[in-house]
C-alpha cells in the first residue's frame, strides 16, 4: 500500500502523483489540507522520514509565522499543530509500510517503491 499525501494545486505533488501512476503504483490519494494526518500518524510519517517536525514545516505560510515561528514549542507541540495547521506540512509526502520521502524533487518518491 502505498500512500501520498497530496495538494493538488501544487505542481511537485501532482509531478510526484503522475510518477506513482507511470510506475504502475495506484497511491491512496490523502488531500491532507481536508483531512489532515492525525497526530500519530503525522508522529509515525516523521519516525518513517528520519525528521523532526521543523524541518517537515514549509517555513513561508502565514500559519507558520502565526502559530510557530519564534516561539519555543516541544516537539508535541509542534505536530499537533500541524495537525490543526496542516498547511505548513510540507509536501508531497508518499508513504509505504516501511518508509516516506517528500517528493522535493517529485523522482525521488521513486527511491521508496
Amino acid at each position: 500500500m502505498v500512500t501520498i499525501y497530496h495538494n493538488p494545486r501544487c505542481s511537485k505533488s501532482r509531478q510526484a502523483l503522475t510518477l506513482l501512476e507511470e510506475h504502475g503504483i495506484t497511491p491512496e490519494v490523502v488531500l491532507y489540507l481536508e483531512t489532515p494526518p492525525s497526530v500519530a500518524t503525522l508522529t509515525d510519517i516523521l519516525a518513517k522520514l528520519g525528521k523532526k517536525p521543523e524541518e517537515l514545516m514549509r517555513k513561508g505560510e502565514q500559519e507558520y509565522k502565526d502559530h510557530f515561528k519564534n516561539k519555543e514549542l516541544s516537539e508535541d507541540e509542534q505536530i499537533s499543530l500541524m495537525v490543526q495547521y496542516a498547511k505548513v506540512i510540507e509536501r508531497p509526502i508518499v508513504v509505504t509500510k516501511d518508509a516516506a520521502k517528500v517528493g522535493r524533487p517529485p523522482e525521488s518518491v521513486l527511491e521508496i517503491i
